[in-house]
């Protein structure tokens, strides 16, 4: 019985032997295999060899300004990346190599900066206002939401075995490039990046120390560059990488976590575009060396995006406005008005609504964006604002323009009907005023001299939902549908003070009127009013991307045509004349080295200044269009806290007819022009004034 007991025991020893083999086998399998969605298979078990499928990052696309002048365009450089298939399995000495390559690439400035939330130096704090992220990272190492920072940093110690022999500065970033790894989904077919364009000592000298930085690897990669950062940086945008957030919903459209995406402007509104799609290629891996690869997908490179712009006139536009306001303590003649810093300029293509130019003060150059965000973001008066289409403003007295509109569409009003102004205005128990005393005045002249009583009289009968009916016509209150996205605004009406807390009183109808209650209108939806007027009721869509281009060829493959985003019905074909005759006639009032009136054609525009509130006492508002009798061109400009803004329009004009030219109208000759235009003083003393 003794010996049956003794043979049972040796078979049921035998039997566990075989199924620890087994499951050995299997987990030794799942490492291999199950452990890598992209490791396709193991063979010869006498040899370390399987095959993984990995990603070739495709090239992304360029941007270019209207002439194919690069914007943003790409070189090809070097880029160090860790390679799961060669990288060690055994902690101490992967930590080793993440240590070493991390030293030399800071010596050469490359200095490598993880996302690990917290403190570089002991004691071990979490970093300020990452409380989400520090969330996350306790629930990606498997600890207690109580956990401390020094609990994190212990957890990522012991789990990668980093020795005590290492510093606890080293400690620290061996333990945060660890946490990297993990986040960035580090595997055979994702690659870990370290840094990016090396200089050629940095690819040396980490090529001489290949033997010892296993699975650190020089490849090369498009890099990408800013050719023009002063050319609409806030439209053109950023990429950046991929967010833990993103990911998931990136991942189904085929982004690796290590890939970078659009993360605002063109960047981000073309990025299907400018992505291209990554190919794949098996490669096959034996004794720590690549013995085959071949291509299974080939990439496919993102296409150019051609913008709008010409880049010599944003240029130019930038520096009107900025030479504008630098020039505005000379000009300044109301002492109420001091430190003018901001303001915005748009310009539109009137027969497309193209954008030809966008300026905002104060802005920034993209080339110093990833390197100076900080000192960007906190700089006085928020250059990362773009104040074309974000900033909101109370339109004033340019807002008369859509007044008119309805009243002589809505046959309220004829052209030569009058109201009488004297100055003041009484309103129920209210008096209000105009700053002229102007008598019996038809529209054509009240737009002219911006009477405000003609529009006082002329909103009572419209009433404000016959006001805000024709501002939505005119695309106010909503977005422009602009790709790379603006602000809505919003209109002066009782459901709108509602949501803003405000109380509504009959008589806010009257201020609606001539632009200058509660509402929030930006400098791109007033060049679209501009254009809508010089279009007599079509409003165009603006854009900004010309078209599609295939990638390093002059071969479109996608041109943006026009859209009409609105059309208003004109009951009375005379509309848009004693709306235009006003505004030709407005232009007039300028003094003679900023006059429209000597440039070979008739320029329309409209002035206001609004009162915003707060610090500012008024704004300097302008809408127009030119030629006035076959527009080109539709624009809009604001100076905040300013005046005299009507100043910009002659150099706008100039300027575009110098990089663009116009079509129905000759080049510009100053000593042909005669036509006298009014002084300096008069000039002065009509902008100065309010319009209430």
């Amino acid at each position: 019985m003794k010996q049956i007991a003794d043979r049972i025991k040796v078979v049921i020893a035998i039997l566990i032997v075989l199924v620890l083999g087994a499951l050995s086998a299997v987990r030794l399998m799942k490492i291999q295999v199950v452990g890598d969605d992209q490791l396709i298979n193991t063979t010869h078990s006498d040899d370390d060899t399987f095959t993984f499928s990995k990603v070739i990052t495709s090239t992304r696309g360029e941007i270019v300004d209207l002439n194919g002048n690069p914007i943003i365009y790409n070189t090809t450089g070097n880029n160090v990346i860790l390679e799961k298939a060669f990288f060690p399995e055994d902690n101490q000495t992967g930590n080793r190599i993440l240590l070493e390559i991390y030293k030399i690439l800071k010596k050469r400035g490359y200095e490598y900066t993880d996302t690990l939330p917290v403190s570089l130096n002991t004691p071990y704090t979490f970093l300020p206002d990452s409380d989400k992220d520090a969330d996350k990272m306790k629930k990606i190492i498997k600890l207690n939401a109580y956990a401390t920072a020094e609990n994190c940093i212990d957890k990522l110690i012991d789990d990668y075995e980093i020795s005590d022999e290492y510093t606890d500065t080293d400690k620290r970033i061996i333990a945060g490039l660890r946490y990297d790894l993990i986040v960035k989904d580090f595997a055979y077919n994702i690659d870990f990046l370290f840094a990016e364009n090396i200089d050629n000592e940095t690819l040396l000298e980490i090529k001489e120390k290949s033997s010892v930085l296993r699975g650190v690897n020089i490849v090369e990669a498009a890099v990408r560059h800013i050719a023009q950062g002063d050319i609409i940086p806030h439209e053109i945008g950023t990429i950046g990488p991929i967010y833990a957030e993103e990911y998931e919903e990136l991942k189904k459209k085929g982004y690796a976590l290590n890939d970078v995406v659009g993360k605002s402007g063109i960047e981000l509104a073309m990025e299907e575009t400018l992505r291209g799609s990554n190919g794949k290629k098996s490669v096959t891996v034996s004794n720590n060396a690549v013995i085959d690869e071949k291509l299974t997908v080939a990439p496919t490179e993102g296409k150019t995006v051609k913008i709008t712009v010409d880049g010599e006139y944003q240029k130019k536009l930038q520096d009107i406005l900025v030479g504008f306001i630098n020039r505005f303590p000379s000009i300044n003649r109301n002492p109420q008005l001091k430190n003018v810093k901001c303001g915005s300029i748009v310009v539109l293509d009137a027969k497309t609504g193209a954008v030809r130019g966008m300026a905002t003060a104060p802005t920034y150059n993209l080339a110093d964006y990833k390197t100076n965000y900080e000192e960007i973001l906190n700089s006085e008066n928020s250059p990362l604002m773009n104040r074309a289409t974000d900033g909101l403003y109370r339109p004033g007295s340019t807002f008369k323009t859509i007044t008119a509109t309805a009243g002589l569409n809505e046959g309220l009003v004829l052209g030569d009907s009058t109201f009488y102004c004297n100055r003041n205005y009484h309103y129920i128990d209210t008096i209000v005023h105009c700053t002229g005393n102007h008598q019996n005045i038809a529209v054509t002249k009240a737009i002219e001299v911006s009477c405000n009583i003609y529009f006082y009289e002329l909103a009572q009968r419209l009433t404000i939902n016959g006001i805000s009916d024709y501002a939505t016509l005119y695309g106010l209150g909503q977005h422009t549908g602009i790709e790379t996205g603006d602000a809505a605004g919003y209109l002066a009406t009782p459901e709108e003070f509602e949501r803003l807390n405000l109380q509504w009183y009959v008589g806010h109808v009257l201020q609606a009127g001539i632009g200058n209650a509660e509402c929030g209108v930006t400098p791109l939806q007033m060049a679209c009013v501009a254009n809508t007027i010089a279009n007599e009721g079509v409003r165009y869509k603006p854009y900004l991307v010309e078209g599609i281009y295939e990638y390093g060829t002059d071969i479109c493959s996608a041109q943006t045509e026009p859209v009409i985003a609105e059309q208003i019905d004109l009951n009375y074909d005379y509309v848009y004349d004693y709306i235009e005759a006003g505004m030709i006639d407005a232009s007039h009032n300028m003094p003679q080295n900023h006059s429209l009136s000597n440039l070979g054609f008739d320029v329309a525009i409209k002035t206001g200044t609004p009162q915003p509130g707060g610090q500012r006492v008024q704004d300097s508002f302008f809408i127009g269009y030119a030629p006035a009798d076959n527009p080109e061109i539709a624009f809009a400009g604001i100076i905040e806290g300013g005046e005299y803004s009507k100043y910009m329009i002659r150099d706008i004009i100039l300027a575009y007819q110098e990089c663009y030219g116009f079509t129905s109208v000759p080049v510009y000759n100053p000593s042909a022009q005669t036509t006298p235009a009014v002084s300096d003083t008069t000039s002065a003393v009509t902008e100065t004034t309010p319009q209430q």
